[in-house]
């Protein structure tokens, strides 16, 4: 890596090529990753450890199979809050962060305040987490439900 003029760590194309490998199979190898990137081994496990140092790499983690562990219906929940301010965002939030249930809480701009992403065994189950929980937190004025019929694309690589 080389230090830009604007004081922030900038990457080089053989770093690149390290976050597209590991992005794809995290399990690779030291060994096989520096001969994919036509580094030392030592080399590439200081580069590799850096990106993980800098914040280029979150985490590795295993993508569990949802079908697998009884987690097949895909949901994605629209969420309105009766208040758009920074201390009713953040309430929700706080709340929305202790649900082990939601996968994904973005706030959006436009017709809703935040897009949840939930994986539950099927409707029924969601109907209670629905009316048993996300209703009742904090701010919600109004929710939209949308069950996915077919996932087209999930958590594709990055491009850059």
């Amino acid at each position: 890596m080389k230090e830009s003029s604007n004081g922030n760590d900038e990457i080089d194309r053989i770093d690149r090529r390290i976050l597209h490998l590991l992005q794809r199979d995290g399990r690779m190898t030291n060994a096989d990753l520096a001969q994919a990137v036509n580094v030392s081994p030592a080399t590439c496990h200081r580069r590799t450890q850096r990106l993980f140092d800098d914040g280029y790499i979150r985490s590795v983690r295993a993508e569990v199979a949802p079908e697998k562990v009884d987690r097949s219906a895909l949901v994605i929940v629209g969420v309105v809050l009766d208040r758009s301010t920074p201390e009713s965002f953040r309430t929700f939030e706080v709340a929305i962060k202790k649900l082990r249930f939601v996968l994904d809480c973005h706030l959006v701009a436009g017709d809703f305040d935040f897009f949840l992403k939930i994986r539950v065994r099927d409707i029924s189950d969601f109907n209670k987490l629905h009316g048993d929980q996300l209703i009742s937190l904090p701010g919600v004025r109004q929710t939209r439900t949308f069950f996915v019929m077919k996932e087209v694309v999930d958590n594709a690589p990055l491009d850059f």
